[in-house]
């Protein structure tokens, strides 16, 4: 008796543990990210369901990035020259292992039920390509109202033309295949150009009841006017040409942060 109550609980125990682990690969790429990567990491780790896999793709950073992705247990790969997010979500993926990727910038934080609301919100809507509304790590109120502002108009636009920021896309990895990857020649606009080219082989879908913390470091850095004019002609460009036509408009991958 005592017997099988032991193995009830050892596979009950078991059989809970399996339930818990999503069929997530999450593929963060980074630079020169030991600032911000620790908070995004943990965040990952207190979830309520675990996500399979971390990969953190790494190109080439000089600072202790990797050490910290090491200390957390995360896949590591490396990105070679030339250097973009693009490129590092694509060398990410390829060593990514379950069915669903999840891309994610270094700078992000989750709420412990982030990944939990979104699967079962993505699995109700039968989304094969997703983003998520975002609120700001600023409690300036400037913030807020921009990313409410930033959160329907992507809702709405999406209607029209699908927009995704690289801080968060779902997709089911048969149809991140399927497209063959973010395309690395842009420098801006590969997240939006992305989910634009999946949703016309997958539905796509804006997830409202699982937000995700984004950084402000940008706008403080730089100032709020000047990068919001630089994402504003991005943005005028998509929506015009399709895609990013200028090549840089002061906003690179590695530059975002003071030496």
């Amino acid at each position: 008796m005592v017997f099988q109550r032991q193995t009830f609980v050892f596979f009950a125990f078991f059989t809970y543990n399996i339930l818990v682990i999503a069929p997530v690969s999450i593929i963060i790429p980074t630079l020169n990210e030991e600032k911000y990567l620790p908070a995004l990491l943990q965040s990952i780790k207190d979830q309520t369901l675990k996500p399979f896999e971390v990969i953190v793709s790494d190109s080439l950073s000089k600072d202790n990035t990797r050490e910290v992705a090491k200390t957390f247990g995360c896949k590591i790969t490396e990105v070679e020259p030339p250097i973009s997010p693009a490129k590092g979500r694509n060398t990410g993926e390829k060593i990514a292992t379950q069915e669903i990727l999840l891309f994610l910038d270094s700078d992000v934080k989750l709420f412990p039920d982030f990944l939990e609301i979104a699967m079962k919100e993505m699995e109700g809507k039968k989304l094969d390509v997703a983003t998520c509304f975002v609120v700001p790590s600023s409690k300036s109120f400037i913030y807020r109202i921009g990313s409410f502002m930033l959160n329907y108009y992507f809702l709405f636009i999406s209607t029209l033309s699908p927009h995704a920021g690289g801080y968060c896309i779902f997709i089911k990895k048969t149809l991140h295949d399927k497209i063959n990857g973010f395309d690395e020649s842009l420098a801006l606009g590969e997240d939006h150009d992305y989910v634009k080219r999946a949703s016309k082989l997958g539905k796509f879908g804006v997830i409202r009841n699982a937000k995700i913390q984004i950084s402000t470091r940008r706008f403080e850095e730089e100032g709020f006017m000047k990068i919001f004019s630089k994402y504003l002609l991005s943005e005028l460009q998509t929506l015009i040409f399709g895609k990013q036509k200028i090549k840089s408009l002061g906003i690179e991958f590695g530059k975002h942060h003071k030496e």
